[in-house]
């Protein structure tokens, strides 16, 4: 069992902010004259409610394996904020399909995924342990790869030159800070339970691997279905060169880089984006300015 480290300037109290936000009038492809930016990044909406869930459920798994009170009070944190982002990127996947763009195909299969093949299993003792680890370290894994996406999105003007939505983007952005608020905790707490370099990579791997098919097929199915689109579109990935160079997706290379960093042996994601640029934008986060308002009232 390995001691958790981290940086005093890095720790902060974690709280869970409860946003609302009213999507009427929502453009589907809410980047004007972009589809494939929008899709590629909306697939967040179809692919996020069920996986943030899971992630709640292990972390609640995991309560009792830790046995650090400051590490226990980030995880209180990390699950009241996921369960928030959970349902305000359902409130997104239900307002797209009022507009038409029905997703409940795909979302049965992540379902499949996250409840039966990632779920709790009947075990008991040291496999059953063991299992729990394993999903610990799945999670630490995505979660870098959302602090990575989170740090990307607070760094992104490209889409304010572009117009995209503004309610789009305090979402967008609310989540991201959030992300790197809590970067640390999910790879702390598999630090604190296990914390082998090889179980730690190849789980990234695994889990890396299986994200971007999700999010390659997501996009596909998202185009595919988008009834504002006068014929379906089948996305081209060199799209993601032209829309990398506007600012408005990250790059191939952004996202090599994302996976070298969690590989190297000396990663701890606070290297991972900057608490400060996250609090700052929490700070006049028209969401989650109402938020603290309706919670100080």
């Amino acid at each position: 069992m390995t001691a958790v480290k981290l940086a005093a300037p890095d720790r902060v109290a974690l709280h869970a902010r409860e946003v609302r936000f009213d999507w009427t009038g929502l453009p589907l492809r809410w980047i004007p004259g972009e589809a494939f930016a929008s899709h590629m990044l909306n697939v967040l909406h179809i692919l996020l409610p069920e996986g943030e869930r899971w992630f709640v459920k292990v972390f609640a798994e995991a309560l009792p394996l830790i046995e650090d009170d400051q590490l226990r009070e980030d995880v209180l944190g990390f699950i009241g904020q996921e369960g928030m982002h959970a349902g305000a990127h359902q409130g997104v996947q239900d307002y797209f399909a009022e507009q038409g763009l029905e997703t409940a195909e795909y979302v049965a299969d992540l379902e499949h995924l996250f409840r039966r093949l990632l779920g709790a299993r009947n075990l008991t003792g040291k496999k059953r342990e063991e299992w729990l680890i394993e999903r610990i370290a799945l999670v630490a894994a995505v979660e870098h790869v959302t602090a990575f996406l989170g740090n990307w999105i607070l760094n992104s003007p490209g889409l304010d030159v572009a117009g995209a939505d503004e309610r789009m983007l305090d979402l967008l952005r609310w989540h991201g800070a959030e992300e790197v608020e809590h970067r640390s905790v999910a790879y702390d707490v598999y630090m604190h339970v296990d914390g082998r370099y090889l179980r730690r990579a190849r789980t990234y791997v695994v889990g890396a691997t299986a994200l971007c098919y999700l999010w390659a097929r997501g996009v596909s199915y998202l185009m595919a279905n988008d009834p504002t689109l006068d014929r379906p579109v089948k996305p081209r990935w060199r799209s993601l060169v032209s829309t990398a160079r506007k600012g408005l997706t990250p790059s191939y290379l952004d996202i090599a880089g994302c996976a070298w960093r969690y590989l190297q042996r000396g990663y701890h994601p606070s290297q991972e984006g900057s608490t400060s640029q996250a609090v700052a934008y929490l700070a006049r986060s028209p969401a989650s300015l109402a938020a603290d308002g309706r919670r100080g009232a």
